[in-house]
């Protein structure tokens, strides 16, 4: 899978400082979940005003693809067919001594759409789930204002996996 970008939080508009880090590894897996309509999931987190991808950690052992799926229908309430790759992004978190490498996919909905089935962080962190054009999903994170240090990595992240998305998805009429 191909790298599309490392993010430091110079990125996100915090005061680089050289100093030496052990990071604790974090993998994640994600995905843009098309549905009938063409639509992709975005989930709101409205407790720090900012919109993700679907997807999360991968435990231990875990495969790649096996997360995605456990991930999206924890979030968005659907099985998918993975279609393809988007990319590779890799966050530098140092305040929370954190590496974390994010594997993005593309993928499509398979049956029928239930209800998700969030976990109490995310009930408390107000998440709601949206259908939105890939277009209007860029449009939406990139007026995004996050009040959080993770959310700042979160939307440019997400931005850049959504761009992609959309260099990828156009040049290949899917």
């Amino acid at each position: 899978m191909d790298l599309i970008s490392e993010i430091y939080e110079k990125d996100i508009g915090y005061k680089h400082e050289n100093i030496d880090i052990s990071y604790k590894l974090r993998k994640a897996s994600r995905s843009i979940v098309l549905n009938d309509s063409q639509k992709i999931a975005l989930l709101f987190v409205s407790k720090n005003n900012y919109h993700k991808l679907p997807g999360g950690g991968i435990e231990a052992g875990e495969d790649i693809k096996i997360a995605l799926n456990r991930e999206v229908m924890e979030e968005v309430g659907v099985n998918i067919d993975v279609l393809g790759e988007i990319g590779t992004i890799i966050e530098y978190r140092n305040r929370h001594e954190l590496l974390q490498i994010s594997y993005c996919y593309y993928s499509e909905v398979k049956g029928a759409i239930k209800e998700p089935s969030y976990t109490d962080e995310e009930i408390n962190n107000g998440f709601q789930l949206k259908w939105v054009t890939l277009d209007e999903a860029i449009s939406i994170l990139e007026n995004d204002k996050p009040d959080n240090y993770l959310g700042k990595f979160i939307q440019s992240r997400d931005l850049m996996f959504l761009k992609s998305a959309e260099c990828l998805l156009n040049s290949s009429n899917i």
